[in-house]
């Protein structure tokens, strides 16, 4: 059986309350608002304020997903898009697909999902120097592929360093409520440069309706912002018309976050975390580097420490390699970190967790409702099962044993057995 950790969909029910909403709504067909119906909008509005960023409701759009309105928002801006290094798969693809070029600027060490201040600039003065028109850059926080959170500082550095270039921030916050400590959220750049920052989010990851297709994007106010949300509107009529009817019922009602979906919210973070932190340690355990995950279901390890043993014992050297001997050897699925636009031969791979909850809607209820899921035998079968493929991979016969409820390493004469 293969053990998928390369798909970054969230394995878990729908809210009973929230299909309802889904179901309650399914006469409603007729075409609607472009941006979305108002009930939608003042609820995502209210969405926003609740984490202070205040909103009109009119600069609120809604579509089908916010990989959607990410291009859409991409087609109404223009011009040449900064994207971080690793960045999600579909930045840079999108802004080639609009007739832009992406302009690949690295992270720093532990601050995934926001380019370097200080080489963005860099980025920017050279395009500029050979006739590019740079006009976007895209962040996102918490990160995809990290899993890692962009401090305050940096997100500050971001934001001036836009403004001083003139350019428009793309914040992708689709993980925003999945950040681990509650008392340190991941902080927008809208806060820092609200006059030039489009946010974006949805109920795909916080919620697992990615099959559902709901974004909401959120437009600066001023004359500028004004005018971009027109441009936005206006693409958005020529490709989706409306976003479906039944599904923004569902979603005016999660964006309102009644007690019951912020329990739902509270218990797949706990979930994501639980797993996530257990499955790090294996990792580390074995030598390789991984900057503490602070939110989301994705881990980013890098085998550098690694790279001579994996050469001589594997023939590999690089992450396109390894990550082909994970699933050939192991059976188990990852992405080298040339999908995330990395060049050279970076020996990392990023991993989700997403998929250890369960294949059915029991086990994955049992996962959510479970005060130590590390104890459920399928969840801790998957976690085993990481740790055996990595022990092997690095040769270390000490580290094969399944692991215990703490998250250490007992001898497999001892373990229990599902």
């Amino acid at each position: 059986r293969v053990l998928s950790m390369a798909s970054g969909e969230i394995g878990l029910p729908v809210l009973p309350a929230l299909a309802d909403r889904l179901a309650a709504a399914a006469t409603e067909n007729a075409y609607g608002s472009v941006p979305g119906s108002p009930a939608l909008r003042t609820a995502v509005a209210g969405y926003w304020e609740r984490r202070g960023m205040p909103v009109d409701p009119d600069l609120v759009v809604a579509g089908p997903g916010s990989k959607s309105l990410l291009f859409a928002v991409l087609l109404a801006i223009g011009g040449d898009v900064i994207v971080p290094v690793p960045s999600w798969v579909s930045y840079a693809a999108q802004a080639r697909l609009v007739g832009a070029r992406p302009i690949p600027v690295p992270i720093r060490p532990g601050q995934g999902g926001v380019p370097d201040p200080a080489r963005l600039r860099e980025a920017v003065a050279d395009a500029r120097a050979s006739g590019r028109r740079p006009r976007a850059v895209i962040v996102t926080v918490p990160d995809n592929p990290t899993g890692t959170v962009a401090s305050e500082a940096t997100v500050r550095e971001l934001a001036a360093a836009a403004r001083e270039l003139d350019l428009i921030v793309v914040s992708d916050e689709i993980y925003g409520d999945l950040v681990y400590d509650g008392s340190a959220p991941a902080v927008s750049p809208a806060l820092h440069a609200p006059e030039r920052t489009v946010v974006t989010t949805g109920l795909t990851k916080n919620l697992a309706v990615g099959g559902w297709r709901t974004g909401v994007a959120r437009l600066p106010d001023g004359e500028p912002g004004r005018a971009l949300h027109t441009r936005l509107v206006a693409v958005a009529s020529q490709i989706w018309s409306s976003p479906p009817a039944p599904v923004q019922a569902a979603a005016a009602y999660a964006f309102g976050e009644p007690p019951e979906v912020v329990e739902r919210v509270a218990a797949s973070r706990r979930l994501h975390e639980t797993v996530v932190r257990a499955v790090a340690a294996r990792f580390t355990a074995v030598g390789a580097k991984l900057h503490p995950v602070a939110a989301t279901c994705y881990l980013y390890p890098d085998f550098e420490p690694l790279r001579d043993h994996l050469a001589d014992a594997h023939g590999v050297h690089d992450g396109d390699a390894l990550a082909a001997l994970f699933s050939e050897r192991y059976g188990i699925g990852v992405l080298p970190a040339s999908a995330f636009g990395e060049s050279g031969r970076p020996l990392r791979i990023r991993a989700a967790t997403s998929h250890f909850y369960g294949e059915t809607a029991e086990r994955r209820t049992a996962a959510l409702e479970a005060a130590d899921p590390l104890a459920l035998p399928w969840i801790r079968e998957s976690v085993d099962r990481v740790g055996e493929a990595l022990a092997d991979l690095t040769g270390r016969a000490d580290l094969a044993g399944p692991a215990d409820l703490t998250g250490a390493q007992v001898p497999s004469a001892l373990a229990p057995h599902p």
